[in-house]
Parts: C-alpha cells; structure tokens; sequence
C-alpha cells in the first residue's frame, strides 16, 4: 500500500495549518496526524476523510495523487459547495479542489438581516466586492455600509463583522489568504 503521510503534510503546509489547527478542524488529535504524516500508522477511511474535509480536498483526488494543474480551471455553479448556510449566509467556495490552492474564493449571499454575529478574528487577509445590496462591514474601530461596486481589504487579526443592513439579498465576491476550508 503506498504511504500517504508526506503527501498528507505536503497538502496541509500548503493549507498553512499546523497540526494542531488540522486537529481543530478535523476532530482528530494532533497526535494521530503525526503518526499518519510520518507514515506510522495507516488511518481509517473515516478518519482520513475528516482530515482531508478539514484540508478542503476529496479523498478520491488524494489517493489519486496529487498533480500539476487542476482537471479543468472551470466550475459551474453546481459544483462550488456550500460552507455556509443558505438560508442565512451562504458560502459558495469556488476551486474546492484545486490541488494547488493558495486561497478561498467565495461568492457570498447575506439575506436580509443577515450578521456574522460578534467581531471575529483569524490569522488571514481579506479581499471583497459587493455584487448587489448592502453590507455593513467593521473592521477594528471602524464600520463602513459599502453598496455595489464597492470593496474591500483587511488583515483579517482585527476584530471583523460583516451584516446586511439593506432591504435586499446581499452579494459579495471575496477572496482569503490562506484558506481555511
């Protein structure tokens, strides 16, 4: 059977996520992904597919192994997942399964009312266009209603909230470096 622990670790430096924060996101203990990264022990079918979930990837791409370029640079609509929730805020990910990707690519839909609730913060920067309506976005001690056309660009460390103070849906378009799904 071919050792997967190195391409495991390959695609988690690449996702710039240290062990522990894979834990985090995966439910699996620090101590089991570096027995699995140093190729110690083989994990369960369950157990590497909420490694690879927590890394943004599908298992059959993985054991597939990793190759230069994607299969096609194209996705349509039916194939950008939702990490959100749509019946609040949606999260579309465009480019899940890029093998090489260096950031989240997102198309974000607020409904009415909608708010990412208290200031968060994370390691990452930010990047945004609104499409369509209205966005109330505070970044640190500063809060700003941007309508369409409208953009944005933060070190996402500052505390950060994102609400849709408009009486429509709201759209944005945003880019984070680095990815966290």
């Amino acid at each position: 059977m071919a050792k997967i622990g190195s391409n495991l670790k390959a695609l988690r430096l690449r996702r710039h996520l240290s062990m522990r924060d894979l834990a985090q996101r995966s439910g699996i203990s620090h101590t089991t992904i570096s027995l699995i990264e140093r190729d110690l022990i083989s994990p369960t079918v369950d157990t590497l597919q909420a490694i690879l979930d927590a890394l943004g990837s599908r298992l059959s791409e993985f054991l597939g192994g990793l190759t230069e370029g994607s299969g096609s640079p194209f996705y349509p609509a039916d194939d950008t997942p939702e990490i959100g929730n749509p019946e609040t805020i949606s999260y579309r990910l465009i480019g899940l399964n890029h093998p090489y990707r260096a950031f989240q690519f997102l198309r974000e839909t607020y409904a009415v009312g909608a708010d990412t609730g208290e200031l968060l913060s994370h390691v990452a920067q930010e990047a945004g266009c609104v499409v369509s309506g209205a966005i109330e976005l505070t970044v640190g001690n500063q809060t700003r209603v941007l309508h369409k056309g409208d953009g944005y660009y933060f070190d996402s460390r500052e505390l950060h909230r994102f609400r849709n103070v408009g009486k429509a849906t709201a759209e944005v378009i945003s880019a984070i470096s680095p990815p966290s799904y």
